[in-house]
């Protein structure tokens, strides 16, 4: 067991040892009253931040990142073994055979010439081992919890694995601008919007996947040169940008996109 005293290297038993002895009578207060559901959103966040980390291959905060990405699975596992539903080691054997078994082109006697030939193995190990017939059954499969953008390119992707889609991007540009009026219609008349947005979002991804443009990093992007831009707003402006009218606001919006252009060049 860990003791108080800073070891010189620490193991995954020592991380599995800390976890037991947080989570036990004595333990820290807060670990303890932790459920499945109170720390869900703290995997989310430290998957963003690893993320991020690799983003910017910051490999010194990745390494920290992958730690508390880590820690969440462990914390998982502890929860899920003082309900005697499962063990860590549960987890490792399940991803282990996993692995193995989605890889019969190194572990078997499939073969796989490129990396388009293995995944294409992957899935199709995939279907069968959570029993996915039809197509259907693989689009219910992907999570519902992804981000919006990614589960619709990943839909998608599916979708077309089964021959639902079209040739070229043409289709799906007519489709996006067909989408586009549709909202406007809503929004003019006050209905269904929410509904039209989406139909709009999810016809924008089919574009964008076939140009090889990803949905939410094309978004991250645009919400990057955003911030930018905002930013060189309020350096433009000469008094606070709320006492500015609109017109105003768009002339300024204007100047920092040239001077971003002018940056740029």
């Amino acid at each position: 067991m860990v003791n108080s005293q800073v070891a010189e290297h620490y193991t995954v038993k020592d991380l599995l040892d800390i976890m037991s002895r947080l989570r036990a009578p004595g333990g820290c207060p807060w670990d303890r009253a932790q459920t499945h559901q109170s720390i869900r959103a703290n995997m989310l966040e430290e998957a963003y931040e690893a993320a991020d980390a690799i983003d910017h291959m910051d490999m010194d905060n990745l390494k920290e990142e992958l730690g508390d990405v880590l820690l969440q699975v462990v914390f998982h596992a502890r929860i899920a073994q003082e309900a005697g539903v499962f063990t860590f080691d549960d987890v490792v054997d399940g991803v282990c055979r996993k692995l193995v078994y989605r890889h019969p082109h190194v572990f078997g006697t499939a073969e796989a010439a490129d990396p388009e030939g293995a995944l294409s193995t992957w899935d199709a190990q995939k279907r069968t081992e959570k029993g996915q017939a039809t197509a259907s059954d693989a689009l219910n499969g992907v999570a519902r919890a992804l981000p919006a953008l990614t589960r619709a390119a990943k839909l998608q992707s599916k979708a077309a694995k089964a021959g639902f889609d079209w040739e070229s991007v043409s289709p799906a540009l007519d489709k996006l601008s067909e989408e586009l009026e549709e909202l406007k219609t809503a929004v003019q008349e006050n209905s269904n919007v929410e509904e039209e947005l989406g139909d709009l979002l999810f016809a924008a991804v089919k574009v964008g996947r076939f140009v090889q443009a990803d949905g939410e990093t094309a978004l991250q992007g645009a919400c990057e040169k955003f911030i930018r831009r905002f930013r060189r707003v309020e350096r433009l402006a000469s008094e606070p940008l709320d006492k500015l009218g609109v017109p105003a606001l768009e002339v300024l919006w204007s100047q920092a996109k040239e001077e971003e252009g002018r940056t740029e060049t």
